[in-house]
């Protein structure tokens, strides 16, 4: 069982190393500048969402890029300086631009120009350097926001640039994670204390049922991710399993151990107790989504082997003894929940095989199979590509005969599967 746990998991984590290009990355950056660096890194460093912040300079020229150079006294009123700014790194499923933004100016004064309080200079100057068109939008839009609220409370006008970035110096090991290793260390608040209004709609998803049992959870961003609607088209709008199938935004997984990193869509969770068992960034195939849910469903199983090793029941197995005399109804997928074969087109071969003259219409399909040194035509689910059995030309009446495993099989009573598919179109 180690083994086998081992070795898929080795495949999933390699898989992880290839998959960018089939999910949508929600990693951003944008460098800020609120004088002092040292406290101001290690206030984004405190947000949840933001994944790296660093100290640097930026927005410099004739000037080099270092500590020494844009203190000395030559260049404390020098218009070219560089700026002491913050790189931050942050996830947009966790934490948007705005809430970035908005904690910038909320926690400095930008009505100052270049200065800070006591420091004094344009090294001190409140700057914001956007690496995105698309941010320079969001920027200004709270910038003018935030001047109305400022004026309300007798302020004068917000000196702060707004400038695309043009390159990033970051600054000498020691003053990285500065307050960090001195937490006694110099770090001024200068915000004027003027707030924006908070966000009182707090709509969260509750969490509570995906603590017990197994579960899938897909992770899908506020905004549009192609690879995000490509999977619901193509596996989740038709997936019928019996272990639930939802969706969450990254910021709605409260109560749950999750150590898979949110910030690429769609990222695939396989739950057990609100725990994770495993995950996955980006795209997943049906074929690739339902092999991940075989080994989280099936585990180190005779069904597993059946449904991805191209096995085979032995004869007469309990499974078979089960279903060889169910009641009217459906035989489903074991893993897509989807209707393969109808009790009426059953009959007793007396094989030691569940034995069928017709599958649904479009429920499965043909593939030619030489192993074993016989010529065989394999039977193979539609929906999840998992290896059902065979079919022969020796039915009754001269009808094929489509020998199927029962151990990858699921039975549901006819009154059970009409309900079924009635909530469907509900």
């Amino acid at each position: 069982m180690k083994k086998f746990l081992l070795s898929f998991f080795v495949l999933i984590n390699f898989s992880l190393l290839a998959n960018d290009a089939t999910a949508t990355l929600h990693v951003e950056k944008v460098v800020l500048g609120s004088g002092c660096f040292w406290g101001a890194e290690k206030g984004y460093e405190a947000l949840p969402g933001v994944m790296n912040a660093v100290s640097g300079y930026a927005d410099g020229e004739g000037v080099r890029p270092s500590y020494r150079e844009i203190t000395k006294f030559k260049n404390k009123f020098n218009p070219q300086n560089h700026a002491e700014v913050v790189e931050v790194t942050f996830n947009k499923n966790l934490i948007s631009l705005e809430e970035l933004i908005i904690h910038y100016l909320e926690s400095h004064d930008p009505t100052q120009l270049n200065r800070q309080g006591n420091d004094i200079g344009t090294q001190y100057r409140s700057i914001i350097l956007y690496t995105e068109n698309s941010q320079k939008e969001v920027i200004d839009r709270l910038i003018s926001q935030y001047q109305v609220l400022l004026n309300q409370s007798g302020y004068n006008q917000i000196k702060t640039s707004i400038k695309p970035l043009q390159k990033f110096f970051k600054a000498e090991n020691y003053h990285q994670d500065y307050i960090k290793k001195n937490p006694n260390g110099y770090c001024p608040d200068h915000s004027t204390g003027v707030r924006f209004a908070a966000n009182v709609i707090d709509q969260k998803q509750d969490n509570e049922p995906l603590k017990n049992g197994k579960n899938i959870v897909v992770i899908e961003p506020e905004g549009y991710c192609p690879y995000c609607e490509k999977f619901k088209t193509d596996v989740s709008n038709d997936y019928q399993g019996t272990i639930p199938l939802s969706s969450r935004l990254a910021t709605n997984l409260e109560g749950l151990e999750i150590e898979t990193p949110t910030w690429a869509t769609p990222t695939i969770l396989f739950l057990e107790n609100g725990k994770e068992v495993f995950g996955y960034q980006g795209y997943l195939s049906p074929k690739e989504f339902y092999k991940a849910l075989g080994f989280f469903k099936l585990g180190n199983s005779e069904a597993y082997r059946v449904a991805f090793d191209e096995g085979t029941d032995a004869r007469f197995c309990k499974e078979y003894e089960i279903f060889k005399n169910t009641p009217d109804g459906v035989f489903i997928d074991k893993l897509s929940g989807a209707a393969l074969f109808d009790t009426r087109d059953r009959f007793n071969s007396r094989t030691g095989w569940l034995s069928f003259t017709k599958p649904v219409k479009n429920s499965v399909y043909r593939k030619a199979d030489n192993s074993y040194g016989m010529r065989r035509i394999e039977i193979r689910s539609t929906t999840s590509d998992i290896h059902l059995g065979h079919v022969f030309p020796d039915g009754p009446n001269g009808m094929p005969r489509y020998c199927i495993n029962a151990t990858v099989l699921e039975f549901k009573t006819r009154g059970e599967f009409n309900k079924l598919k009635l909530k469907e179109k509900v």
